[in-house]
């Protein structure tokens, strides 16, 4: 659409790129990582020790 005014492009530029990053900052926070357990990490530790060549 060229026959659109320039500020009008700039306006919905500036409206997208808002609405992406509200959108990735959203998906950002709202992850939330489950704490591994204690004995897994132990477990695997172990058995990272124990090389058989």
């Amino acid at each position: 659409m060229p026959q659109m005014a320039p500020i009008n492009w700039l306006s919905l530029f500036i409206m997208f790129s808002m609405t992406l990053l509200l959108f990735n900052i959203m998906n950002y926070y709202s992850y939330t990582p489950k704490p591994n357990n204690v004995k897994e990490v132990n477990k695997i530790s172990s058995l990272s020790s124990n090389w058989k060549w």
